[in-house]
């Protein structure tokens, strides 16, 4: 922090898991508006997340260091802040910060409650043009939708800028207002301090409407459709340029340098799946109000063969020469996201129960898709879950999440034919598939803990004799 002329400037704080810059993506604030404590001002992207940050100082903004798409270092000025006359909280703000308890805390390791808006927008193209100079000297990028500023550099109404375009406070609000067509910033809020509700949004729209989804965390998956070839053609001809930055780039390291690596090998195997999607319906015919999903059930099956066979469990350190097997599995879910593929990390998933890990990695796979996880929740897996039935695939050779040494992948569950006791009959049948890291194991323990998938998958039972 460093003052001059009683402004105080907020700098990038430090992101925790090596990151050493972020990308900003879009302000929240404009110069001249009035912040409290721990309100968002800047919306960032990093290699781990897109994430909301929230400023510990109150005053009015006097400069925006940085535009959108461009790289701050950690340590360097993001906001410079003026204290109020008199040191008054703006009005509003203290409704505001009693609601936002219950945010989502979308906010960077450290720094603030998680105050401000935390909806998740999908980022839009960035004009390349050059803002120009603030009061200080420093880039400024004010958004369309705020208050514009004078030459004097305040805002005409500074107080009612203050208290924010649209207060919505629940995340809640925001999905449903984005998977209903509803224009937050025309809604009047009936909360306190003119705060946006559930109600309100519901109250907006007489016929709920919804927008396709992503699906779903299970296994269980209808045939895909062949796409137009016409869709996602560039408009005009031209070529269409995406810039490999946060998290893509980091994604494109990552598998880079697995490939690079890691001598892996792919194995795999049909499963009768019936009796599988059998045990989960009578499952959640007991206890409707909380169901488990098929990818619930994989996940324990991954996590009874991995204590059979630990060798899966683990990582080769290159720089110490040794491959050490991990205590606990962090089991990562390959989630495809609007911002790429994420996998995001269940900690120490073996000591949850079937039903605990089925609520939790809906909500996980959900807060990813929303963008609201944290960077620490996207490192540390040593073994992955990768469902890539849910796009209406048999079968894949997916590429080992470095620096782990597994990954179990499953097909859709269709139905096809398979012998029966001699008999010839039409079951439910997924392909899995294991890609391990051959220098961690050879195929004889690969095989044996993919067969034992495979068994306890077609048998069940079999899962209860071993947890």
């Amino acid at each position: 922090m460093s003052t001059v002329s009683g402004t105080r400037d907020f700098l990038l704080p430090d992101l925790g898991e090596g990151l050493s810059e972020a990308e900003i993506v879009e302000w929240r604030v404009a110069v001249g508006d009035v912040v409290a404590v721990d309100q968002t001002v800047v919306e960032v992207e990093t290699a781990k997340a897109v994430v909301d940050v929230p400023c510990p100082y109150a005053g009015r903004v006097v400069a925006l260091h940085g535009a959108p798409g461009e790289i701050r270092p950690v340590g360097q000025p993001l906001v410079t802040i003026a204290p109020l006359d008199g040191g008054a909280e703006p009005a509003g703000h203290a409704t505001y910060r009693e609601e936002e308890r219950a945010g989502s805390g979308n906010v960077l390791i450290g720094y603030g409650t998680g105050h401000g808006g935390t909806g998740r927008r999908r980022r839009r193209p960035r004009p390349a043009a050059t803002p120009g100079p603030t009061p200080s000297g420093a880039t400024a990028a004010t958004p369309a939708t705020r208050h514009p500023v004078d030459a004097a550099g305040t805002s005409p109404s500074p107080v009612s800028s203050a208290a924010l375009p649209t207060l919505v406070i629940s995340p809640i609000v925001r999905r449903l207002a984005r998977e209903r067509g509803i224009d937050l910033a025309a809604l009047r809020g009936t909360g306190p301090g003119g705060v946006i509700r559930r109600a309100d949004v519901e109250a907006a729209t007489a016929t709920p409407t919804t927008r396709p989804t992503a699906p779903e965390p299970d296994a269980v998956a209808p045939a895909v459709g062949v796409p137009d070839a016409r869709v996602g053609l560039a408009p005009g001809g031209q070529d269409v340029v995406i810039p490999l930055t946060g998290i893509r780039k980091a994604i494109a390291d990552k598998l880079s340098r697995s490939r690079r690596e890691i001598p892996e090998v792919t194995i795999w195997v049909d499963v009768d799946a019936t009796g599988l999607l059998e045990t989960r319906a009578a499952i959640n015919a007991a206890t409707p109000d909380a169901p488990v999903s098929i990818l619930a059930l994989l996940a324990r099956v991954c996590l009874s063969g991995l204590r059979r066979y630990p060798q899966l469990n683990a990582h080769v350190d290159g720089v110490g020469q040794r491959i050490v097997q991990s205590a606990g599995v962090h089991l990562g879910i390959a989630t495809q996201t609007d911002r790429g593929l994420l996998v995001p990390v269940l900690r120490d998933a073996q000591r949850l129960t079937t039903r605990e890990l089925a609520a939790t990695l809906a909500q996980t796979t959900a807060d990813a898709r929303a963008g609201t996880l944290p960077p620490a929740r996207l490192t540390g897996g040593t073994f992955t879950l990768n469902n890539y039935g849910v796009f209406g695939v048999d079968g894949s050779t997916p590429i080992i999440n470095h620096p782990e040494a597994a990954l179990l992948g499953v097909g859709r569950i269709v139905d096809k034919p398979w012998v029966v006791d001699g008999q010839l009959a039409v079951r439910k049948v997924t392909q899995l598939s294991l890609t391990f890291d051959h220098r961690v194991c050879d195929g004889g323990v690969a095989g044996g803990f993919l067969r034992y998938v495979a068994d306890c998958v077609q048998q069940p039972a079999l899962l209860v004799a071993n947890v």
